[in-house]
């Protein structure tokens, strides 16, 4: 079954917008469909230095530097005891443009990069919601829409490309999602106004801050108008089970971590508290006959190394890839459309594993002080170098300093050993007691 259209995307966010602009490069015709109306409030503020490659292709740099976003050039860490790590520098591992990066406002950005896309020849509409995926079979063959007249309507297109974020529309209706079994995490933050920020460089750098208990961690990232990101991240039943609300439940934790409270002392708060429950998960597939997933669509994972907005780019960017070359040849199956989701997945598990082992008690501090040699393989990963083996030298290093009878963090899709395999359509199988 062909259409005259060749892709349509369901959401606008940055995954959304990013496979739908690197189509239209190619000529494809593409139509885009986004629930809300831009500019719109999101989470995920830092970027890391590895999004710059799919900015680049997206004809985006120039228009970051010139924006207001605060320049990011390291990452530091606050461990329990209140100690402070030495900063990681992405340009002391490599001296390259892309090693300063931006911490951003995500309405304002998640809006440069879909009128990026329209300028690139993406019919996007804004304001429509996609209320399903049409099946031929088991292949997709388009999209039902309703607009805000309430007005239904079918677009057929040879590709549908699900992007529709945390939501999951066909992660839903296919019953694709699993929880990871290890990060089911949730957080709770707000804004302030007037906290205090390092100067220099330093400025804009992420800090990560160990709870004093170490059952959680603050994320405190500077944006600009002098204002500071600021969230509890901790395990699901700790912040949210037993607690007295979302305000109470984060100023007890601010209490507790006179890292943070020193932070914002003079500062003032400047919106409510926002959560978000149930961080990490992922698909059984990336795609099917007809249809892939992009970003949350496909996975989340847990915030602690800020790589949302990479992965949501980088999945963009290769499901791009992977549709055009599948259109050029006609072939628009589950193994062409997902041909890069196995290696995709492993990224995201060396990411995985070391957020894994941050909540298992893992020092930065101690690392370097034992390996200083690997401090540019592990500034590898925190900058999202995370599609190579060559980053892999960090993991027998550090389980050398486990105490004894610890073991290394349960895997759990693509890139752990024999514990997973991948079959021709990209279906993922899992270890016995995680299907959904």
């Amino acid at each position: 079954m062909r259409s005259n259209l060749d892709a349509v995307v369901i959401g606008g966010g940055p995954a959304g917008s990013t496979v739908s602009a690197l189509m239209a490069q190619q000529g494809l015709s593409v139509r885009l469909f986004e629930r809300e109306r831009f500019p719109r409030f999101h989470i995920g503020e830092s970027l890391i230095p590895e999004t710059y490659w799919v900015l680049e292709r997206l004809g985006m740099l120039e228009q970051m530097k010139n924006s207001p976003f605060v320049k990011k050039y390291s990452v530091q860490f606050i461990s329990s005891n209140g100690r402070l790590s030495a900063p990681f520098y992405f340009w002391d591992n490599k001296p390259h443009e892309c090693s300063q990066t931006w911490q951003v406002v995500r309405s304002q950005f998640d809006q440069m990069m879909l009128e990026n896309a329209r300028r690139l020849g993406v019919q996007a509409e804004e304001g429509v919601q996609v209320t399903d995926v049409l099946f031929d079979g088991e292949r997709a063959k388009g999209i039902r829409i309703r607009r805000p007249d309430g007005q239904t309507s079918e677009i057929l297109a040879n590709v549908v490309v699900d992007a529709s974020g945390q939501s999951g529309l066909l992660q839903h209706k296919r019953k694709l999602r699993v929880w990871d079994p290890e990060l089911n995490k949730g957080a709770i933050w707000t804004y302030w106004e007037g906290a205090l920020r390092d100067t220099g460089k330093n400025e804009g750098a992420t800090m990560v801050i160990q709870t004093p208990d170490k059952k959680g961690w603050f994320w405190y990232i500077p944006l600009h108008d002098n204002r500071v990101s600021l969230g509890i991240v901790g395990p699901f039943d700790y912040l949210f089970k037993g607690r007295d609300g979302h305000e109470k439940t984060y100023q007890e934790e601010v209490e507790r971590c006179p890292a943070v409270g020193e932070r914002i002392s003079n500062a003032k708060r400047i919106t409510g508290y926002f959560a978000t429950r149930d961080y990490s998960y992922r698909s059984t597939q990336v795609a099917g006959d007809g249809w892939v997933l992009v970003g949350d669509a496909f996975a989340f994972l847990d915030p602690l190394y800020s790589s949302g907005v990479l992965l949501a780019l980088k999945s963009g960017e290769l499901a791009a890839e992977a549709i055009v070359e599948g259109l050029k040849k006609g072939d628009t199956s589950a193994a062409q459309l997902g041909k890069w989701g196995p290696a995709f997945n492993e990224g995201v598990d060396r990411m995985r594993r070391l957020v894994c082992e941050f909540y298992d008690g893992f020092s930065f501090g101690q690392l370097m002080r034992t390996n200083p040699e690997l401090r540019g393989p592990v500034t590898d990963l925190l900058i999202g170098d995370l599609f190579t083996d060559k980053v892999d030298c960090v993991w027998k290093p550090l389980e050398a300093l486990y105490p004894e009878g610890k073991k290394p963090p349960v895997g759990w899709f693509a890139g752990t050993p024999a514990e997973v395999a991948t079959n021709k359509a990209n279906e993922l199988i899992l270890p016995e007691g995680a299907r959904p």
